[in-house]
């Protein structure tokens, strides 16, 4: 898998550019890692939930930030309900993404 990519016996020809995927699952070693080949490769993470101390660091201009401000064509709209415990609607909704 992904994590895989990161191994020390793992070795890259012309590699130039590292996008990573929900930075939020790869722990700090495998940051620091990153870090490590980011002096000869550009590294771009991607992330709909970005930690604190990385959204912290975009923020104050430590790091870079591009965001996406239109979705996708297609994409359906979230819908959110709030309601009180409800043990059929839970299984309702459950079943629904299942299916």
């Amino acid at each position: 898998g992904t994590h895989r990519l990161l191994q020390k016996d793992v070795g890259f020809k012309n590699l130039e550019l590292v996008i990573v995927d929900e930075e939020q699952r790869f722990g700090v070693a495998h940051k620091e890692h990153l870090k490590e080949m980011r002096k000869e490769v550009d590294v771009l993470t991607l992330t709909a939930t970005p930690i604190p101390r990385t959204l912290h660091m975009a923020l104050s201009g430590v790091r870079d930030m591009s965001t996406m401000e239109t979705p996708p064509e297609e994409r359906l709209p979230i819908k959110t309900y709030v309601s009180e415990h409800n043990e059929r609607l839970i299984r309702e909704a459950i079943l629904r993404e299942l299916d």
